[in-house]
């Protein structure tokens, strides 16, 4: 399935599934229905696989008639972040492709060694932002914004210690985040600073759930700045795979249903570049993730605001 939280006009925000370029409002068709659907992901996620088997049942044996009374085109929603408020830091990975670290080692003074463990930061809930919203630049904090295209894996399930062969029974779903980052402000090697920002974390479009995702470790990503592609590789590039991550993670933190882990990004950024390519106000940035869909954000500066 494809998921979406999204709102009309200044409404209150609703959990959605897509449908033939509809969406169905699942509350709504709970209610018609007589089986009820949370109206938000992090409620709709809590109900697991049995959620997901109990929408697609709804969806199956709706009437013509009960989906046009719940549904409304996608173009006349505005589509936020799937999980606009995640209910703790997202998961940041870092260094995470061979060839990132290579640039990274270049232009970032990080280490031109592999990674021999994942490299692991945070990024704060408040830094989430939707498809189509404003990424603020603060040109008093940076003159070096960044960006990093970025394949996101949302938990179903949790844990403590969890075994790589049993990682990706704890996956949801899969989103894309684009991990803006302001590279003048590292702080004494800590990330963030530079990560975690006000909209610094673009996520979206859609939340797609694992079954509609053949092999997460097989997905081609890209961005593009200004229409100018900057980065393209695949997720078969990288270091530490998903259940590498997930097990690396549950070792040292608990991990929760609605966690999200964002699993690093494939060289090209601008700091990596010569000269150096950075973000400016008024540029539009485009990142895509195969099986998913491409998640677009403008540049504005903080002063317009």
């Amino acid at each position: 399935m494809k998921l979406v939280t999204y709102r009309i006009n200044h409404t209150a925000s609703s959990l959605g599934f897509i449908e033939d370029n509809m969406i169905v409002d699942a509350e709504k068709l709970g209610h018609l229905k007589q089986s009820p659907l949370p109206n938000n992901m992090l409620d709709f996620i809590d109900l697991g696989e049995n959620g997901i088997k109990q929408a697609v049942q709804l969806l199956n044996t709706a009437t013509k008639e009960e989906l046009e009374e719940c549904s409304i085109p996608v173009a006349n929603a505005t589509l936020l972040a799937p999980i606009p408020r995640p209910r703790k830091n997202i998961f940041g990975i870092g260094l995470n492709y061979t060839e990132h670290v290579a640039e990274s080692a270049r232009s970032l003074d990080t280490s031109k060694d592999l990674p021999q463990q994942p490299v692991i930061f945070s990024k704060p809930t408040t830094a989430v932002t939707g498809p189509e919203t404003d990424i603020i630049h603060n040109q008093k904090v940076t003159q070096q914004l960044d960006y990093e295209v970025e394949l996101a894996v949302i938990l179903g399930k949790g844990g403590k210690n969890i075994a790589k062969e049993n990682a990706l029974d704890c996956v949801y779903g899969y989103t894309i985040i684009n991990d803006i980052s302001a590279r003048d402000c590292r702080r004494a090697g800590q990330w963030i600073v530079s990560k975690g920002q006000d909209t610094f974390a673009p996520m979206g479009p859609v939340l797609v759930t694992k079954d509609e995702i053949k092999d997460p470790h097989n997905l081609n990503l890209s961005l593009k700045l200004n229409g100018v592609e900057k980065q393209n590789s695949n997720t078969k590039f990288m270091l530490f795979n998903i259940n590498d991550l997930i097990h690396d993670l549950s070792t040292v933190f608990t991990l929760e249903t609605g966690d999200i882990i964002a699993t690093g990004t494939p060289a090209g950024v601008g700091a990596g570049r010569t000269p150096q390519e950075f973000m400016w106000p008024g540029d539009v940035v485009e990142a895509t993730v195969e099986g998913i869909g491409t998640l677009k954000n403008t540049i504005v500066d903080s002063e317009s605001l």
